[in-house]
């Protein structure tokens, strides 16, 4: 997993359902999390570590693979640290000190973090500047949480997500949107994705394979955006400096920033 591959998609896969990890080896996700915690019954977990590391080691194409342990599970820790998963996927973290006492026991494997208890959105900054690699937004833990009712109005959560991100930005972390619990509701999901997207985030987590099209369209860049930073980028290496006018509006540095960021997603 290079500093520049995609992280539109994330789907999440139980660890135990060995059907599911074939069928994601021909799927479009940019990641596949092998999960050990949620999807996986308690008396399945022992044999969902095994897999989990065999199908990380057998690899998933250009997709990242990343396995989801169980919090405060040594084993789980382990296993996953000595997999050739890409990342490890820690949940239900609260503090900087989570955090530090995971990386511990990774040996330099990259660690993301899932953004799920009220006391961890009291200490995103100190979580960010621990040694995390990328925030995963764990909305249906957090709901529970802040006691919020069900249902698909997501308004409680957009001061949530701006303030993840904020912290994942301000060190260069990933950034990844939480799940929609409603995989049949293809409107829904390309509201959220969209105004995800829309934020800056990578990408978003996934609960079936269904979602994943609608999902890498909506973080993918349009073609005006393409278009539009091409001209920036072409108006800036014609050597104007400052302040330039682009289709009658005016650019500077930072919208040839803008616009490399955007040509870099398009590739």
């Amino acid at each position: 997993m290079s500093d520049h591959s995609p992280h539109r998609s994330a789907l999440f896969l139980p660890a135990s359902n060995a059907r599911a990890i074939e069928k994601a080896r021909g799927l479009a996700a940019d990641v596949v999390i092998l999960d050990l915690e949620d999807a996986v019954a308690p008396e399945a977990k022992a044999g969902a570590r095994r897999a989990a590391v065999v199908a990380a080691d057998e690899g998933f194409g250009a997709r990242a693979c990343v396995i989801r342990v169980n919090a405060g599970d040594a084993d789980d820790l382990a296993a996953a640290a000595a997999s050739e998963a890409d990342a490890v996927l820690l949940p239900k973290i609260r503090n900087a000190a989570d955090v530090r006492a995971c990386l511990v026991g990774l040996g330099g494997k990259p660690l993301w973090v899932m953004i799920e208890t009220c006391e961890a959105l009291g200490r995103l900054q100190d979580i960010a500047d621990a040694g995390a690699g990328g925030f995963v937004l764990g909305v249906n833990d957090l709901a529970l949480e802040l006691g919020s009712r069900s249902g698909a109005e997501r308004a409680w959560l957009a001061p949530v997500q701006t303030m993840v991100l904020a912290a994942a930005r301000s060190r260069g972390l990933i950034a990844l949107d939480g799940v929609c619990n409603d995989f049949t509701d293809d409107d829904r999901l390309r509201a959220e994705c969209d105004a995800a997207a829309g934020m800056g985030y990578d990408g978003k987590s996934l609960i079936h394979p269904r979602q994943i099209d609608i999902c890498n369209a909506a973080f993918s860049p349009a073609a005006d955006e393409i278009a539009w930073a091409t001209k920036v980028r072409d108006a800036f290496a014609g050597g104007s400096g400052g302040v330039i006018q682009v289709d009658g509006k005016m650019v500077e540095a930072l919208h040839l920033v803008q616009a490399e960021r955007i040509l870099e997603k398009a590739r």
